[in-house]
């Protein structure tokens, strides 16, 4: 039995067996190749003189093979088109199973996307170009760990000019997202013998999962209207390490009060402990002055975390960090280890895109956009009886409280989808269930914009319907 690799154009594996004769050998392994689909409805064939020098064959052998398959039907062979793969008639597959959210919503308020509509294509081809016109072949190669330098040194500029946030380019670590960013510290912490690290309550439970899994154990840390509580750090002597979101608390929408950023960072410099700072949204604030980044009060007890998410889209899979210098090293070294490191030509394409101020135009035209869309929102909501609207000073995404006693969160929820729309609510949020307050999360980043007034439309007739079946007590 003989193996060749015949490269038809593209690449395709067959295993001739030779037991039963050459041309027998090639018409059973090229009949495999269509049967089982890798060799495609269409697909044009080789040549008969390239496909036997290819596989060392004579050129008469590959003639006969393809004659006979001609025959059978499974190859067709036409005039000036040459030979092409039969569309044979087959079995439909098996269909796949069933996904979570298989059937889209028809209007998608849930919270946690941008309007990925005002990604910025034509500018980011063009900040492409002009990067991979000006680097160097090494930029394709294997990289450093920490990131392109030419993206660090954007990024150093850009955050200390617009966050607040003080480190050099040698501080600054380039993950794939936020996420990623998380768990190496979680990682890192907990391999330096952190026993738990204190995070938001109520706040993502994905978050908190990527902790748990990295090693730590996870502690509450309550939220109220002037955000965390640094006070109750003090109960738990085995906190090393706190998660916060103080520009723009998630899910609530809270700004860390003044006093408790500084109670904060005076716990971290007492304990000799970590603040990590989700600045998730921090670009996108509507009715107040900047909030500047927690990093800039206490430079050495801070790990400032952002990304790309929010201001161009998921998909991009381009976070930061600002670490503590004493950080960078055992943070490289888990980077390294899990991945390398950030893939390149995104990060040249994002740091062209900051060195231009092409980022900063674009997220002003989207500071906009979105303010809009929260002004919007409050206009259909603010009418409502027994509603009260929370965190719309800044982000993507508001908290809508529901009156005591009337529809709760499960089925608002119920409401919601059975018009089309799909919502998130406070109580998953919550690091254990109880009796917490009622409220639905109102993502208006995520419509495309055709669709946003006809989503907060139907959305405010579930919400007065669901008022109205309350006044009525039914």
């Amino acid at each position: 039995m003989s193996e060749f690799w015949a490269t038809f154009g593209v690449d395709l594996y067959l295993e001739l067996d030779t037991a039963t004769g050459r041309r027998s050998g090639l018409e059973h392994a090229l009949r495999d190749a269509v049967r089982a689909g890798r060799l495609a409805p269409g697909a044009r064939m080789p040549s008969t003189r390239k496909l036997a020098a290819e596989l060392g064959l004579s050129r008469g052998t590959v003639s006969a093979a393809y004659d006979q398959l001609i025959a059978e039907g499974y190859l067709t062979a036409r005039r000036g088109s040459g030979t092409t793969v039969a569309d044979l008639t087959r079995r439909p597959a098996p269909a796949p199973p069933p996904r979570r959210d298989a059937v889209a919503p028809r209007y998608d308020l849930r919270p946690g996307s941008p309007d990925v509509g005002t990604f910025p294509t034509e500018a980011w081809v063009r900040a492409t170009r002009r990067a991979l016109a000006a680097t160097s072949a090494e930029a394709y190669d294997y990289g450093d760990p920490r990131g392109r330098i030419e993206l660090r040194v954007a990024l150093a500029e850009y955050l200390g000019r617009t966050r607040g946030v003080l480190a050099t380019p040698g501080q600054i670590v380039i993950t794939s997202g936020y996420v990623q960013g998380l768990a190496l510290l979680a990682r890192v912490l907990g391999d330096a013998g952190t026993a738990a690290i204190a995070m938001e309550d109520p706040g993502l439970g994905f978050h908190r999962e990527v902790v748990r899994r990295a090693g730590p154990a996870v502690v509450a840390l309550p939220v109220d209207g002037r955000g965390a509580r640094p006070d109750l750090l003090r109960d738990h002597e085995r906190v090393d390490a706190v998660v916060v979101t103080p520009a723009h608390q998630y899910p609530t929408g809270v700004t860390l009060h003044p006093a408790r950023r500084r109670a904060l960072t005076e716990w971290a410099r007492a304990h000799d402990g970590l603040i990590v700072e989700d600045d998730y949204d921090g670009e996108f604030r509507y009715d107040r002055q900047p909030v500047g980044a927690l990093q800039g009060m206490a430079p050495d007890r801070v790990a400032y975390l952002g990304s790309a998410s929010k201001t161009l889209g998921p998909a991009l899979r381009l976070g930061w960090m600002a670490l503590p210098h004493r950080l960078v090293e055992p943070v490289v070294d888990a980077k390294l280890h899990l991945d390398h490191h950030t893939e390149a030509v995104g990060q040249l394409a994002l740091a062209d895109l900051i060195t231009t101020h092409v980022y900063d135009r674009h997220i002003r035209a989207c500071r906009l956009h979105y303010r809009r869309r929260r002004d919007l929102l409050l206009a259909r909501l603010g009418s409502i009886p027994g509603l009260a609207v929370h965190g719309i000073a800044a982000g993507l995404h508001a908290m809508v409280t529901l009156p005591a006693g009337g529809p709760g969160e499960q089925e608002t929820l119920a409401h919601a989808s059975a018009r089309g729309v799909a919502l998130g609510s406070l109580g998953g949020h919550w690091h254990r269930p109880g009796d917490h307050p009622q409220a639905i999360i109102v993502g208006y980043g995520t419509p495309r914009e055709h669709v946003y007034p006809a989503a907060l439309d139907t959305l405010a007739d579930v919400l007065t319907q669901a008022g109205a079946a309350l006044r009525s007590g039914r």
